[in-house]
């Protein structure tokens, strides 16, 4: 790690923190000081992921299905109970869908990328910001994407639900301006993770072609991302798209 970001004592919530993305936004926030809850529906994996993390620093891992409200707001109960508060919010959870023409996309599947994608980030600012707008302070950061701002072919539902978690993201900001809580989301090109599993090899050809750095952006560029947009640094950007295509976008 090239800097060290400065997380000292505050309470983090990652959603997905159990691999990939979410478990190096995870890794990064517990060097930086933070104490971190993996909020995973696989409670087992975010268990051994907080045991492999537990040298770094305070971690627990809760079991959250964000498609369901009332999880959400069991979890962030339980969250405050152990931590004593909550000041950051990473929605992070998040799947890609099937990879298909928008007129033979399968219905069951758009309704459930939407509700993770996008009811998961709802539920879990919905069921916080109360408690940060208490606090007088907070960082919410949503892990949107690029098919957010460009549309990826074949992947309808993903890129609507990843547009719709920037459109959030700019609304929350305002209202939660006057509180110190800074609402920013994170725009990533496509990173080598487990989602990668669920995509056709034509569609990650296509993505990389997309790319003018012609590589795919790594997990650790995007934790180093998530740790500023998560300090009391990013004090004055609310509502913001943080670009990180490699010059796929430049907006």
């Amino acid at each position: 790690m090239s800097n060290r970001i400065d997380l000292s004592g505050r309470k983090a919530v990652v959603t997905g923190g159990a691999q990939g993305i979410g478990r190096t936004i995870v890794e990064r926030f517990l060097e930086s000081g933070a104490d971190v809850a993996i909020w995973d529906r696989d409670l087992a994996l975010a268990q051994k992921t907080a045991e492999a993390l537990k040298g770094k620093g305070c971690v627990a891992a809760f079991a959250v299905d964000v498609t369901q409200y009332a999880d959400v707001e069991r979890a962030r109960d339980a969250t405050i109970k152990e931590f004593g508060g909550i000041d950051i919010l990473v929605n992070n959870a998040g799947i890609s869908g099937p990879n298909v023409p928008t007129w033979e996309y399968p219905l069951d599947a758009w309704r459930n990328v939407l509700s993770v994608n996008l009811d998961g980030p709802f539920h879990c600012c919905r069921a916080i910001a109360p408690t940060m707008i208490a606090r007088k302070y907070g960082r919410i950061v949503n892990i949107a994407s690029i098919a957010g701002k460009e549309g990826n072919p074949n992947a309808p539902a993903y890129s609507a639900s990843k547009a719709a978690v920037i459109a959030l993201t700019k609304s929350l900001g305002k209202e939660l301006a006057g509180y110190d809580i800074s609402v920013n989301a994170i725009t990533p090109a496509a990173a080598r993770t487990a989602i990668f599993d669920q995509m056709t090899q034509q569609h990650i050809d296509f993505m990389l072609s997309k790319i003018p750095r012609g590589r795919f952006v790594t997990v650790e560029e995007i934790a180093a991302l998530a740790a500023f947009c998560a300090s009391a640094e990013c004090s004055f950007t609310t509502g913001a798209v943080f670009d990180i295509s490699g010059g796929r976008a430049t907006y």
